[in-house]
């Protein structure tokens, strides 16, 4: 199937009120425009090098999502333009970010990536560390950050039990969060989980928010 028959049918199959991000990063500008000409807007990557340049060449009205791990000395180069980053998952990168926002004069929604795999490797706050720095207003100088949801990744594994046991501890760590009086709930409102070979599950543990790349762009090399 063409990125045109692709993006329809992952559309048709999920809810209205789930986005579906397309994970665009290591494919061509030209596999970015024809996803972009076939109406798809919001896309996103996971490295700053390839998402400046990105940015540069295509069309401005694309809404670009950082979903790859962001390190605070990098946050300058997309502060301009960036509408959400998924990947925050320390208290100094916020800090960062609403520094460089700040300078930029605009706001960047950011997601609190919770840490629900097995894997050590993969990055997070884990919940009784999030739910710490809310309950102790740690966020309260954050003038040109939104917090406007939580995100997470599943471990790597076929172990489909597995996976939506660890998307529906996100989904109930994101119904805590919201719970607490020092976060926006009308803002807080995004569950970001869910990639090509799982978000199916995703949606039906609450995600909003889906991140798919190969279904829409094929694999990678």
């Amino acid at each position: 199937m063409s990125i045109a028959n692709n993006i329809v049918a992952i559309k048709k199959g999920i809810p209205k009120t789930v986005t579906l991000v397309a994970v665009s990063k290591m494919k061509p500008i030209e596999d970015i425009l024809n996803a972009y000409n076939n109406g798809q807007k919001i896309f996103g990557e996971n490295r700053i090098e390839e998402l400046v340049k990105k940015h540069r060449a295509l069309p401005k009205d694309i809404e670009w999502h950082m979903i790859g791990h962001l390190q605070s000395k990098k946050t300058k180069a997309i502060a301009p333009f960036i509408n959400y980053i998924h990947s925050v998952d320390s208290l100094k990168l916020l800090q960062t970010i609403d520094k460089e926002a700040k300078k930029n004069n605009r706001n960047i929604n950011c997601f609190i990536q919770i840490h629900i795999a097995q894997e050590s490797s993969k990055y997070g706050f884990y919940k009784e560390e999030i739910s710490s720095v809310i309950k102790n207003n740690q966020l309260k100088d954050l003038t040109n950050v939104k917090i406007a949801g939580v995100m997470g990744m599943a471990t790597f594994t076929n172990n489909t039990d597995q996976i939506r046991s660890e998307f529906k501890e996100l989904n109930e760590t994101y119904q805590l969060l919201k719970s607490y009086k020092n976060i926006d709930s009308l803002l807080f409102k995004h569950i970001s989980m869910g990639m090509s070979g799982d978000y199916k599950i995703a949606i039906d543990e609450g995600s909003t928010m889906i991140r798919v790349g190969s279904l829409i762009f094929g694999s990678r090399s």
